[in-house]
């Protein structure tokens, strides 16, 4: 029986590795296929600033997520320089918007 156990966690914890690469995957897929990818790199600046860095700054913020939301929502400019960045809302839907911002919080880079 404890055999069984150890092989019951041990697929527990592969299943939620691949889960979790699955998960940052579709999130890539999704940031690349809503136009994200154009003006932000994951690790280099392109128009707007990389993934990695918006990640950094905001890594001990716990209102960053719901207001890089809105941001992303809404657009805005002035946190990066002078480039605004334009609202994608209704463009891409409020679920897919939450969905690559806790990607880009919650990645290692």
């Amino acid at each position: 029986m404890n055999k069984l156990v150890k092989k019951a966690c041990l697929l527990g914890a592969l299943l939620s590795v691949f889960g979790t690469a699955y998960a940052a995957d579709s999130a890539e897929a999704l940031a690349q296929k809503s136009g994200c990818l154009m003006c932000h790199g994951i690790n280099a600046a392109i128009l707007g600033p990389a993934y990695k860095d918006i990640a950094q700054k905001y890594k001990d913020d716990k209102t960053a997520e719901a207001r890089l939301v809105e941001k992303v929502k809404v657009g805005g400019s002035g946190v990066w320089g002078k480039m605004p960045m334009p609202a994608n809302s209704p463009k891409v839907k409020d679920e897919d918007i939450k969905t690559i911002v806790k990607w880009i919080l919650t990645r290692s880079y």
